[in-house]
């Protein structure tokens, strides 16, 4: 088994492709902790509260977002609706313990805007943490799986892997790998 590691980026080919599940995956088996640095959507409920619920781990490993906004909509619109402007330099990874692991969920994919300038991938690259991406199982993924890939390599992003979702697909799952060049760490149906 591939040895993860400590503070990793969740990212996704898209908006509920999974991140949330996955994150929830890794923190109840880690025993880790969670950051959600940009919510949109609060009004329906905040993905640190379902993470929360559904490991049944202490608030001491939920950390506060940097920006929680209210409409569900892509980070740059949810915060222009409340006359905010996202700023990269706002966000710093939250202190854990050295010897804990520290799972970070992003919103949308890695070209959402945060603001006029700035996409989930610069918050990626400002944390400097690698990622695991989030695909679909389904057809359709091997264009969005790779050119999320295309695109994390361009900006010197590593990869961890891919995790899908869905039924299970073996040619979907082997074109990522091999096309992708990345292992598919876990499939989730």
């Amino acid at each position: 088994m591939m040895a993860l590691p400590k503070r990793i980026f969740v990212t996704g080919t898209s908006t509920d492709i999974g991140k949330t599940v996955v994150s929830a995956i890794l923190v109840a088996g880690l025993r880790a902790h969670y950051w959600k640095p940009v919510q949109t959507g609060r009004s329906l409920g905040t993905d640190t509260v379902w993470v929360a619920e559904h490991t049944g781990l202490p608030a001491l490993h939920f950390h506060k977002e940097t920006y929680s906004l209210e409409a569900p909509l892509s980070p740059h619109a949810a915060a222009a609706m409340e006359q905010v402007t996202i700023a990269l330099d706002a966000f710093a990874l939250p202190a854990v313990p050295s010897d804990a692991s520290l799972i970070v969920e992003g919103a949308g994919g890695l070209m959402v805007p945060l603001n006029d300038s700035a996409y989930m991938v610069d918050l990626i690259k400002r944390l400097d943490l690698p990622v695991i991406l989030v695909a679909s199982s389904e057809l359709g993924t091997i264009n969005h799986t790779l050119l999320s890939l295309l695109e994390l390599r361009r900006q010197a992003v590593p990869v961890v892997g891919v995790v899908m979702n869905g039924p299970r697909n073996a040619g979907n799952r082997d074109a990522i790998e091999r096309y992708g060049e990345v292992p598919v760490l876990a499939e989730i149906e």
